[in-house]
């Protein structure tokens, strides 16, 4: 089956992506470790071939007939299983794209041949831009097209007009009616009624054109003022009598009563010369701590004081001794680090909360700290790989279970302006998600001046429709979604520029190059539902916004905005075969 499509991997992921193949009507071989009942269902639900690698992964990529495949896609949640296919597959099909999935971003560069033949992607970097958007309210996406950035824009509607009368040149990428109902791609002549939005893409000189300001970020970071030195050294000894140890503060009890015995005792036993209250403190402090200056004699003094003398060396070394381990407990241990990092969640105001110190939580964090974003990291496990990552980020990390009220009080929830619940665990999130709605009450929402949107990440699509209509959260992300297109177009030879979503569908700006079945085709012919908004002709001009009698041309690049089944459509039509 010369020009099929060969993945690698059998995981959830993978199901979505061959699922998506076969749905693009790609022939697709199923490559996988071993045989068991799942792999089993998806040959007998979907009728693709299954090869094993039981015998070696050189003979099972040739059982493949990889050679003659136009692509292999590496999706196994084992990455070395991917790096082993992907390095083995370039020598045996020097020809086919090869498209991997790796979250080590050090392989990852070596690996990418920059040429566009060898694809890397990473799902939690492909999510990651969605997830941000929500937390800080974005509804502008910049995209950089052939060397232009072009800004993707919502925009209300106050009154009835067509597209063309309200926005002129820019190009409509979705109108969304009063219901929430989204309609992709409409034409200009398309009339938007009051209390609409609409989706919009241009650069920003177009949008200057027509006199319309780019939306800002709903709601700004807010500063954090820096509080007065007496109130953050009683916030410190407040933080420092919650982390130590109980039984610090006893024997420093211990010790201020050994004291103070010793104190009296000597002032009114000493005799010739005799000791004054002040000297008698003094003494005791001195024999407690163990320094002994030989300011005062006691061969002369009774027998009894003498004994008292030696019995106050012993005490006090031993009161000494155990309150010095407390606090050595206390600064030495990891207690310092999670006191610190409490304080310092505390001190914070217009912060983004993230749970989940994994691949995709480090991602987001990543991301919203290049934004100049502060980001509080609330993690159930004490020892993660991406520990020492957050360190490196000045992002202070509070362990413990984000359902539980208290944690996430430490962490600053009633002030912050976004939490991201991002851990591995459909479950968990969910869990987490509905603990904070009612930790917030009324402040759950939208990224308004008030309200705190929570972003919940969900693994696959179907679940995630059920938990909008289920618990009514309004920022569900499903990872799978947002990362399968690039995924698909990346094996199909088209560039996946950026993605962003409408309303949950997801939108997708790609280029390819035009192949046969394109040449001569006018804008108007293309799907109703995908925009051209610039071709790159062969002779390098760029025709930015062509209009509906503009044609194609074989050899052309050619940008594309629309849902990325559209997409993938518009390519098969002009793909030619073998072609790129």
């Amino acid at each position: 089956m010369p020009g099929h499509v060969v993945v690698c991997g059998f995981s959830g992921f993978a199901l979505r992506l061959l699922e998506q193949l076969l749905d693009s009507g790609e022939q697709v071989v199923l490559l996988v470790p071993a045989l068991d009942a799942g792999v089993a269902a998806a040959q007998s639900r979907w009728g693709v071939r299954v090869v094993t690698a039981q015998f070696g992964v050189t003979s099972a990529l040739a059982e493949c007939e990889t050679a003659r495949a136009q692509a292999v896609v590496c999706v196994s949640d084992d990455e070395r299983w991917n790096l082993e296919i992907a390095l083995l597959a370039e020598q045996l099909a020097p020809s086919a794209r090869i498209v991997t999935q790796l979250s080590n971003a050090t392989v990852g560069t070596a690996m990418a041949d920059g040429s566009g033949r060898h694809v890397v992607l990473d799902v939690a970097t492909l999510a990651t831009p969605s997830v941000v958007e929500a937390c800080l309210g974005q509804t502008v996406h910049d995209i950089d097209v052939a060397g232009t950035t072009f800004v993707v824009a919502t925009f209300p509607v106050s009154a009835d007009a067509s597209l063309r009368a309200r926005f002129g040149d820019l190009a409509p990428v979705a109108v969304i009616g009063a219901g929430g109902e989204v309609s992709a791609c409409p034409g200009r002549d398309h009339i938007v009624r009051s209390g609409e939005r609409a989706v919009m893409i241009g650069t920003a000189e177009d949008f200057a054109r027509q006199r319309l300001a780019l939306p800002q970020p709903a709601r700004p970071a807010r500063d954090v003022a820096r509080r007065p030195l007496p109130h953050r050294l009683l916030h410190s000894a407040e933080t420092f009598a919650r982390d130590a140890n109980p039984n610090l503060f006893r024997m420093a009890a211990v010790l201020a009563t050994l004291l103070c015995i010793s104190t009296i005792v000597l002032w009114l036993g000493y005799r010739k010369p005799g000791m004054s209250a002040l000297d008698a403190l003094y003494f005791s402090s001195e024999t407690i701590a163990t320094v002994g200056y030989g300011d005062f004699n006691f061969a002369t003094q009774p027998p009894w004081l003498r004994l008292w003398s030696i019995l106050l060396m012993f005490a006090g070394v031993t009161t000494t001794a155990i309150v010095m381990a407390f606090l050595a407990d206390v600064l030495i241990s990891r207690r310092l680090s999670h006191g610190a990092a409490r304080t310092r969640a505390r001190r914070m105001s217009g912060h983004t909360i993230v749970v989940g110190l994994g691949a995709f939580g480090m991602s987001v964090t990543s991301a919203l700290r290049q934004r100049g974003e502060q980001v509080v990291l609330v993690e159930r496990a004490e020892h993660t790989r991406f520990s020492e990552t957050a360190a490196g980020l000045d992002v202070p990390v509070i362990y413990g279970d984000a359902a539980l009220p208290d944690t996430m009080s430490s962490a600053g929830l009633g002030r912050a302006r976004a939490v991201a619940v991002v851990t591995s665990s459909d479950l968990t999130n969910i869990e987490v998600a509905i603990a904070v709605r009612t930790l917030l009450g009324p402040r759950w929402g939208t990224p308004t001046d008030d309200g705190v949107p929570v972003v919940l990440r969900i693994f696959d699509r179907d679940l995630a429709g059920a938990v909008v209509n289920r618990f009514g959260f309004q920022n569900v992300r499903p990872t799978v979604e947002l990362a399968v297109p690039w995924f698909v177009g990346a094996a199909l030879g088209l560039h996946v520029l950026g993605t962003f979503s409408v309303q949950g569908e997801s939108f997708m700006v790609g280029r390819f190059e035009v192949g046969d079945g394109l040449d001569a085709v006018t804008m108007d012919e293309l799907s109703a539902r995908t925009r051209v908004i610039a071709i790159r002709r062969t002779n390098g001009s760029l025709e930015h916004s062509p209009r509906r009698e503009a044609s194609f041309a074989a050899g052309d690049l050619a940008y594309l905005v629309g849902p990325y089944a559209e997409l993938l459509a518009v390519l098969r039509r002009g793909r030619t075969v073998g072609g790129a």
